[in-house]
């Protein structure tokens, strides 16, 4: 009986243990100070997996930038409604050429950062979303911003 106890306790701490350290994680995050835009470009993504931009030369961390035609505020609108449709996501940073977003996780609300700039003299918007904590985010920012992507190409197409 004591052992099975003992045992119970164990299999207990090993399972809170990781899910209270992920917590903290969430809760003690903040939001990176490099962020914005400086000489046309947002911040560089660390050396880590978590990341994905347009302005990137690494392959595994580049991405393809949005190209448009005609108004600019037209451009960054279908940015903003494209974000905003995916879930525990919130514009924090609004500016004429530039947004930032925090995307929220499921279940630790491990926040990441999405931030667009809408370079209006070459007519393509650039992106960039990046996980504030840990190394890796099995895919998820590249998952979203895919499909940020798809759907701002696609409403671009039909104005």
């Amino acid at each position: 009986m004591l052992k099975k106890n003992r045992l119970l306790r164990l299999t207990i701490v090993a399972i809170i243990a990781p899910i209270c350290t992920l917590a903290w994680f969430s809760l003690m995050s903040k939001a990176p100070t490099n962020l914005g835009v400086k000489d046309g470009k947002l911040a560089p993504c660390p050396n880590s997996p978590n990341c994905v931009s347009t302005q990137e030369k690494d392959p595994s961390q580049k991405m393809e930038p949005i190209p448009f035609e005609g108004d600019p505020a037209t451009a960054i609108a279908k940015v903003k409604e494209a974000l905003t449709n995916h879930p525990r996501t919130k514009i924090v940073e609004e500016k004429e050429h530039y947004l930032h977003a925090e995307c929220a996780s499921l279940i630790f609300r491990f926040v990441d950062d999405v931030e667009v700039y809408v370079d209006t003299e070459a007519h393509l918007i650039h992106f960039r979303s990046a996980s504030r904590v840990g190394r890796s985010d099995m895919g998820v920012n590249r998952k979203r911003m895919q499909g940020v992507r798809a759907q701002v190409m696609e409403s671009l197409a039909k104005d």
